[in-house]
């Protein structure tokens, strides 16, 4: 048709051009007057020549007419054979627009559902009038565009062999969906994190407490979520999708201004929030809410957890770090179901994190010091290639050859080990992907995690006991409580050289007690451990670095660079591979100069992996910062693992996520710790 087109332009163009000829011939012709023309023409000639030419002029464009009219028709049929004739009605009823076109993307034929909505198709190029219909000669023939015209939604495929688009009308579906979705159950748990600290013995007559109340119940209210006290710190919340919406676009203000009702009390409030959705079934919900008010406590409160059914966990807040509220209550009746835990295991193998470092190392003697004592077999999951080089010398410095091939297993006989009743005890961490023997986990039935890092998404399943505390400053800090303050009679004897390790390892985590989650439950376990003949000279000098280590401190501290105020980073050469616990030096190292909140190190710790190490002073939560890049930690100390990316492209990551997501990490004030 677009030809025909054409062919007719030009040949309209032709005979103007040739009217327009004869006029100015005609004209020259009598104005010099060439061969006598004046005294043969006569005005009766010229109104018939005018005559003439409009007829035949009118008799060219009904000729054109007539042949467009049957170019139509013969579309029309053409395309009433492709779809049939018949089945037009049915498209109509089922609001399914039909549009043919030429090679050349030109509209030949559009059914009646365009006419009936006053769009007018014919003639025009349909890539011009909606370029994102381009995608669909891009992609798969099951490919489908949505598109919004006059303000209806279309879902559209191409069918290019019969140059075919097909417009199904999504408009009352989508509003359907769009209703559907926003009214969908929301369930949650609403809890404040410290109540019995901040309420005392005054229960609901506390100040504080009243107004976190009000604040709680005036925020349900704005946001229509209904709410029902079911214990005197903790809230059911039920609202609908639209209104988790506006709280997420409000980033959840109230742990805010919770947080800020607080910020002068000795003991400040904060809550732990958490909500589901996304699935039909509410009993699934309300164990969905469980389980993230669960993740968002062991993550040191202060944060909302939001679970969709199927998706990852989207964590809000966690902008202070924990406060200390362990008691020796607590802490004793953990140490009793570790002890009833161990004793009922036909035997334990303890094991510490890949890459195992001395809290790691120190946390999983302490619990083989209580597998002794309950007269159980234990081991611990060793490989030279899978611990620091400090742990690595300390551990065959300590202990000879003989004491070494009795008290630890490879992570591949660790697996035969196991038994229908073996207790497997995860120390420092709580990730299985990061374990020393991943494989390990998958076979065994009882596991008990004991660990002091914020609470991940990945998590393993299911545990028997679960002791995770963001509070305590290293997992050594935890296990040497668990054994002082247990009611097991005699008390746990434990070696001289267990509880140097021990010591060396709250050493690492702590920075020689310079860190920020150090507090008096640290120097308490340190005092025990030196009751138990820790030699604190013996624990430095594991930690002690030698003159090249040293030297290469030095080396990536001097390419310290400031893209944001008190933020800092640090970058390896891309052709040195670093150990990870000289990268986590170097970001100590950075903490000690004035004025630094957060520190970043990057390096390469193997030919396929790069590391973050990242430290803060508790003004920033980098843990926060490293789940945005898939990794994770604590409060103050969190690191991040990439595969096969260059230096190069995971500083880029960094700096990314700094300009994004460094607001939301900062802290209102930085807190002091200790209380106990």
């Amino acid at each position: 048709m677009t030809k025909e087109i054409r062919k007719m332009k030009i040949r309209a163009l032709i005979i103007v051009v040739l009217e327009l000829l004869a006029a100015s011939a005609l004209a020259v012709i009598y104005f010099y007057d060439f061969f006598g023309f004046r005294s043969l023409f006569l005005i009766e000639y010229l109104f018939a020549v005018l005559a003439g030419a409009l007829i035949l002029n009118v008799l060219f464009v009904w000729i054109i007419l007539i042949r467009l009219s049957k170019i139509r028709q013969k579309s029309d049929l053409k395309a009433a054979e492709l779809i049939g004739a018949d089945v037009q009605e049915a498209y109509n009823f089922g609001m399914i627009g039909l549009v043919v076109v030429d090679e050349n993307d030109i509209v030949l034929w559009a059914n009646d559902l365009f006419k009936d909505r006053q769009i007018d198709l014919l003639d025009i190029n349909i890539l011009e009038w909606q370029p994102k219909l381009r995608e669909l000669h891009e992609a798969s023939p099951d490919m489908i565009v949505k598109i919004e015209v006059n303000s209806r939604n279309y879902d559209i495929k191409y069918l290019s062999d019969a140059g075919l688009y097909i417009f199904k009308d999504m408009t009352e579906y989508e509003s359907i969906f769009e209703y559907s979705r926003e009214q969908a159950p929301v369930l949650g748990i609403i809890m404040l994190d410290n109540y019995s600290d901040v309420a005392g013995n005054l229960d609901d007559a506390n100040d504080v407490i009243s107004k976190v109340k009000n604040l709680i119940f005036d925020y349900a209210k704005e946001y229509g979520v209904l709410l029902r006290r079911y214990r005197n710190d903790a809230y059911f919340a039920l609202c609908n999708f639209a209104s988790l919406t506006k709280m997420k676009n409000d980033h959840f203000s109230l742990l805010e201004k919770v947080r800020e009702l607080g910020a002068k009390e000795e003991t400040p409030p904060t809550l732990s929030i958490g909500l589901a959705h996304d699935f039909p079934d509410v009993i699934k919900l309300n164990e969905m809410a469980g389980n993230a008010i669960d993740i968002a406590m062991s993550r040191g409160g202060d944060q909302v957890v939001v679970s969709k059914y199927g998706d990852e966990l989207i964590f809000f807040g966690g902008k202070s770090e924990a406060q200390e509220k362990r008691n020796k209550v607590k802490v004793r009746v953990m140490a009793d179901s570790v002890l009833s835990l161990i004793k009922n295991s036909s035997n334990v193998i303890i094991m510490g994190h890949a890459q195992m470092d001395m809290d790691a190392l120190g946390s999983c003697l302490g619990m083989r010091a209580v597998c002794e004592y309950c007269n159980k077999s234990s081991h611990i999951v060793y490989d030279p290639k899978l611990v620091e080089r400090k742990a690595k010398f300390a551990l065959t410095g300590a202990f000879s050859r003989e004491e070494l091939a009795r008290i630890t297993v490879t992570p591949s006989d660790s697996v035969d080990k196991v038994r229908s009743n073996t207790l497997v005890i995860v120390c420092d961490v709580h990730r299985p992907s990061l374990t020393m023997a991943p494989k390990l986990l998958e076979k065994a039935t009882k596991v008990m995690v004991i660990d002091h890092h914020r609470r991940a998404e990945e998590f393993i399943e299911s545990p028997v006991f679960s002791y995770i505390e963001p509070s305590a400053s290293s997992t050594c800090e935890l296990v040497t409580e668990l054994i002082r303050y247990s009611s097991a009679n005699p008390k746990i004897e434990l070696s001289a050289t267990y509880a140097t390790l021990m010591l060396s390892g709250i050493f690492l985590d702590t920075n020689f007690f310079k860190s920020k989650n150090t507090g008096i439950r640290t120097f308490e376990a340190s005092m025990v451990l030196k009751e138990y003949g820790a030699d604190n000279a013996i624990a430095d000098d594991y930690l002690k670095d030698e003159f090249e280590e040293y030297s290469l401190i030095t080396k990536i501290i001097s390419t310290l660079k400031t893209p944001h105020y008190g933020v800092v980073y640090c970058v390896a050469d891309d052709d040195e591979l670093i150990e990870q616990a000289t990268l986590a030096k170097v970001a100590n190292q950075c903490m000690q100069m004035k004025g630094v909140n957060a520190c970043f190190v990057i390096g390469n710790t193997d030919e396929k992996e790069t590391r973050i190490s990242a430290r803060s002073d508790g003004t920033i939560n980098v843990q926060m910062l490293a789940e945005k890049m898939f990794g994770g930690g604590h409060f103050t100390a969190a690191g991040v693992i990439f595969k096969n990316m260059s230096i190069k492209r995971v500083e880029e990551k960094l700096l990314e996520v700094l300009n994004e997501y460094l607001n939301d990490a900062r802290s209102p004030e930085p807190k002091a710790k200790g209380q106990s």
